[in-house]
């Protein structure tokens, strides 16, 4: 089986609360009675401060899944953000669940890679596709929308026989149908 760490956001309902009452409680006791590990890093780039403070509990996941719905749950982190830009400062918590162990470096590693590559593919779709500017609301559509979106990026980065952008390879494969054809039937 394969890792996972899951991000919990507050319309997760009792999970998420269990979650955040059990880091309130290990912060209170000053970690007393919990396995943690904490990691720490400071960032300054494009004109932003950021500090990232990140702390994992384990061997608490009966306390957390009362269900036995997660496999190989094995510990909660929580990850402070504290990013100050124009002499503006921000503080942000998110909670994770995870099959990793006790490792806060490795934890707050996997969730800053995903929202690397997360931010990455929105700027993508954002600039070569427009899906921010996307007026499509109607039932599913919106979903079915993105999941086309995604699926033209893909075969888009797969085509190499032209070395230009997304949004370029896409304008080229709307007016050249051989290239356009190339594109769907590598």
């Amino acid at each position: 089986m394969r890792d996972y760490v899951i991000s919990l956001k507050k319309n997760q309902g009792s999970l998420y609360k269990r979650v955040e009452a059990l880091f309130s409680e290990a912060l209170k006791s000053k970690y007393q009675g919990f396995t943690h590990s904490t990691f720490r890093v400071s960032e300054e780039t494009h004109g932003r401060e950021e500090t990232r403070y990140c702390v994992q509990l384990s061997n608490v996941g009966h306390q957390i899944d009362l269900e036995g719905e997660w496999q190989n749950l094995q510990s909660l982190g929580r990850i402070d953000v504290m990013r100050t830009v124009n002499e503006k400062t921000k503080i942000e918590t998110r909670y994770f669940i995870s099959s990793l162990p006790n490792n806060a470096k490795i934890l707050a590693d996997s969730v800053r890679q995903h929202w690397k590559i997360e931010n990455s593919l929105h700027w993508v779709l954002d600039v070569a596709f427009r899906e921010d500017d996307s007026r499509i609301r109607k039932d599913n559509s919106p979903q079915n929308f993105a999941i086309l979106r995604h699926i033209a990026n893909n075969l888009l980065q797969q085509e190499k026989s032209v070395k230009t952008g997304i949004k370029n390879k896409r304008l080229k494969a709307g007016w050249d149908n051989e290239y356009l054809t190339s594109v769907l039937f590598r």
